[in-house]
């Protein structure tokens, strides 16, 4: 899969202080996810009028929904500090006791791809997240000893984007879990909207529907695309983004009216024409397009599931009447078969 995929979800490196400037601070200024903010206010006010720590947190769903944001928002609503980490970046049981150790009174650990950490650093973050300690073992053999170690209540919120992937133990210990979905278009305007006035970016209303409505109900997305055609605007419309200067910007970058790009159409086509709409297996289709199987599923997938251009069945994928209808095609009438008396 391109790493330089426009409408890809995924952050990329030279994104980090676009992501930074753009984050929100607040609750209030945060757009979307209504019903999470509204749980998510109560349990601060509740944490914050006993003087506890926040209960810890998971966050999961598809990529660039606002899980590290929303962790940062929090953090800044409890108004203690944040460390953030990754589950790959944590490799050994010493690596987590070293961040543990260094985390003060109510401090976040936010833990990006929670999925990812090995088994023997939960079993230390198991007893951490549950009784605040941590059990050290000094020495080998029948000489081992353990010592617990005592740690500041604190607060752990893990971000990932393939929960059933994480063990029931780890996933079990989170008091507070909730599902980040793919934002509505209103939503999806607001984000347009403040971005552009935060990056101080003329634009009308009809420049930030086109945008919104390819944006596949991502803000990181929407942010990218953003940036693009303001670069397209600069360059050839005086710098203003108007609806018309938008959509040739857009389908300069061949994103078309529903947010699909080449590789998406290349996915759905290649279920159509190569293996006749389905149902195929994922790694087939994988293996036909030359991409890893974990990026079609994790990246593509969910936003054509949305759409409803692909159904997921026992036997494999199968291409719906709708991603005929988008890509063009004519649906396939199955032959009905003779019934025998």
């Amino acid at each position: 899969m391109k790493n330089d995929r426009i409408i890809s979800p995924k952050r990329r490196e030279d994104e980090m202080a676009l992501d930074s400037s753009l984050r929100p601070r607040q609750l209030s200024e945060y757009i979307g996810q209504d019903r999470i903010k509204e749980n998510l206010a109560i349990c601060i006010a509740a944490a914050k009028g006993r003087g506890e720590s926040l209960d810890h947190v998971l966050l999961y769903g598809p990529p660039g929904l606002g899980k590290t944001t929303l962790a940062h928002v929090i953090a800044n609503e409890m108004g203690v500090n944040i460390k953030v980490t990754s589950g790959p970046a944590i490799e050994r049981p010493g690596d987590l006791a070293a961040i543990l150790t260094n985390l003060r009174k109510g401090d976040i650990l936010f833990i990006d791809e929670v999925h990812r950490l090995g088994h023997p650093v939960e079993e230390v973050l198991y007893p951490a997240m549950e009784d605040f300690a941590l059990d050290i073992v000094i020495g080998k053999g029948p000489s081992a000893r353990s010592i617990r170690l005592k740690l500041p209540p604190f607060t752990i919120i893990g971000a990932t984007t393939r929960i059933a992937l994480m063990t029931s133990p780890l996933r079990d210990r989170f008091g507070v879990v909730y599902r980040l979905d793919f934002y509505d278009l209103p939503a999806m305007k607001a984000i347009v909207q403040r971005s552009a006035r935060i990056l101080g970016i003329p634009i009308d209303d009809g420049g930030t529907q086109a945008i919104a409505r390819r944006a596949r109900g991502t803000p990181r997305v929407a942010n990218r695309l953003l940036k693009r055609v303001r670069d397209y605007a600069q360059v050839r419309a005086e710098g203003v983004i108007t609806e018309e200067v938008a959509l040739q910007a857009l389908h300069l970058l061949e994103v078309d009216e529903l947010g699909l790009d080449d590789i998406d159409r290349k996915i759905l086509r290649t279920i159509i024409e190569k293996f006749d709409g389905g149902p195929v297996g994922l790694e087939t289709i994988a293996a036909a397009l030359s991409e890893e199987a974990d990026t079609i599923m994790d990246v593509c997938e969910p936003y054509l599931l949305q759409l409803g251009f692909l159904e997921r069945t026992p036997r494999g994928r199968i291409a719906t009447p709708r991603a005929y209808e988008h890509l063009g095609l004519p649906y396939p009438q199955k032959p009905i078969q003779p019934i025998l008396l």
